[in-house]
């Protein structure tokens, strides 16, 4: 936050995936900025409560790392209420997402605009079907 905290207001946005999502949000509403939302992850801290521990990373098994139950405390003291400027967001939710509910996601960022895909996966792999809808809200189209 500290990074960001200098950026021009009416200029910046925010983009993430999944967890990365998740942290968009919190500095969307720190900062007060526009966020484009791919999948966020909704309530993170509940989610991985159950994984501290040794894991392996998603796309590459052999890469091992330690998920500390501290993590879990940061991740809790990051989250936000009801979305302050729904507005800011965009937020781009596909059904068929193997890891996180999408009722959920559509729930959290109700009042946002919403791109609800039918299928598609967590990944959302046909991301290039969907970019010029983030263009266009960045108004970078």
């Amino acid at each position: 936050m500290q990074i960001v905290s200098e950026w021009p207001r009416p200029t910046t946005a925010v983009i993430g995936s999944s967890l990365g999502g998740f942290y968009a949000t919190h500095v969307a509403e720190t900062l007060g900025c526009r966020a484009v939302l791919l999948n966020p992850a909704v309530h993170p801290a509940r989610d991985l409560a159950g994984a501290v521990g040794e894991q392996t990373a998603w796309h590459e098994p052999a890469q091992r790392f330690f998920f500390e139950p501290g993590f879990v405390g940061e991740l809790r003291a990051l989250e936000h209420g009801p979305i302050s400027r729904p507005e800011n967001y965009f937020a781009v939710i596909a059904k068929g997402d193997e890891v996180l509910d999408w009722r959920e996601m559509a729930d959290r960022y109700a009042g946002a605009r919403i791109k609800l895909i039918e299928g598609s996966d967590h990944g959302l792999s046909d991301f290039d079907r969907h970019i010029e809808d983030v263009f266009d809200f960045l108004g970078l189209a």
